[in-house]
């Protein structure tokens, strides 16, 4: 697991490992699908951009 920051606004997205498509790394640019989850929004589908 570990958090997201969203390039536009800033603000910071929690993603589980379950929520890649891609196999991600520190820096990587992606896109993401947000989901509501128990403690706020989740980035899932994440993919490399």
């Amino acid at each position: 697991f570990g958090f997201i920051k969203d390039a536009n606004s800033s603000k910071e997205y929690f993603v589980h490992s379950t929520g890649l498509i891609d196999k991600i790394k520190e820096n990587d640019e992606v896109t993401f699908d947000l989901q509501e989850g128990k403690k706020g929004l989740n980035a899932v589908n994440v993919r490399l951009a």
